[in-house]
């Protein structure tokens, strides 16, 4: 059975209840036959303020965030691709947002930095975010090998760049994965076409976990995790609240469908510009 699953929440300040909350959720997922677990973007902190994650940022391989979900790897034999957490930089003053995966024999086997900063202001909500005080980009796309296919990762402000879902598709993937923790505004407006589009354009599964609710530093998340088979269709969804979503991978209906409708090959990259001069 190749069954994935994308975890929702609404995580907090307290990183140890919102890892109690992750681990009911995974052990939940995994007990549903999920061989592979999405957690959303922050699911172990969302603070008061954007600078709390440097004072609990983890040398990357030690810390106490990453014993536990190596720890649940084990205890649930599933594969965890582990939203994001912060992971310290050569600069004290910013943090990665990095995502860990991790096999089901609790070992790390990948790490994604995320690329795309969230700098922008929403004028219609008075909200500002300025990722890149608190944040160092990473500079590297990432895929890996999974027994449930070839994985993609992205971040939350990444699906906004399809370049980076193509470039990746230099790999041949088959899933996507995008921990997300989008703004009720922006979610309300794109979030469900985002995940869609990535899903159509490239024939390949998307599997989008986000954070869903009201957070206690006033915030709130937009939630509708959802995984979406190579045709742009939801397989399921869950609009709020604390829970995950399931689906099961077929590799085989990747295949027929890219046979069937080639468009990945029908690619023009180079296209002239007629010089009317």
């Amino acid at each position: 059975m190749n069954r994935i699953a994308a975890i929702q929440m609404a995580s907090g300040s307290n990183v140890q209840g919102n890892l109690t909350e992750a681990a009911r959720l995974m052990e939940g997922a995994a007990n549903a036959g999920a061989k592979l677990i999405v957690l959303p973007e922050n699911f172990s902190h969302m603070g008061m303020e954007e600078e709390d994650k440097i004072e609990l940022a983890e040398s990357i391989g030690h810390g106490p965030v990453q014993e536990f979900l190596t720890e649940q790897a084990r205890k649930n034999q599933v594969w965890i691709v582990a939203g994001t957490l912060p992971i310290k930089s050569d600069d004290s003053t910013r943090v990665y947002a990095s995502c860990l995966v991790f096999n089901d024999k609790g070992e790390l086997v990948s790490r994604y930095d995320k690329y795309h900063l969230f700098d922008v202001q929403l004028t219609e909500t008075q909200e500002n975010y300025l990722e890149s005080k608190t944040i160092k980009a990473g500079n590297e796309l990432v895929w890996f090998d999974s027994p449930l296919g070839r994985i993609g990762v992205a971040i939350c402000y990444d699906v906004r760049f399809p370049e980076l879902f193509r470039k990746l598709m230099e790999h041949n993937i088959d899933i996507f994965v995008i921990p997300s923790a989008f703004t009720a505004t922006t979610g309300a407006a794109h979030w469900e076409s985002l995940v869609r589009s990535r899903a159509i354009e490239n024939l390949s599964y998307v599997v989008a976990a986000n954070q869903g609710g009201y957070h206690v530093n006033g915030r709130e998340t937009h939630g509708d995790s959802m995984i979406v088979d190579p045709w742009g269709n939801i397989i399921d969804r869950l609009v709020r609240g604390s829970g995950f979503v399931l689906a099961d991978i077929d590799l085989k209906q990747i295949q027929s469908i890219r046979t069937n409708f080639p468009a990945l090959s029908h690619r023009r990259i180079t296209i002239g510009n007629k010089n009317d001069g």
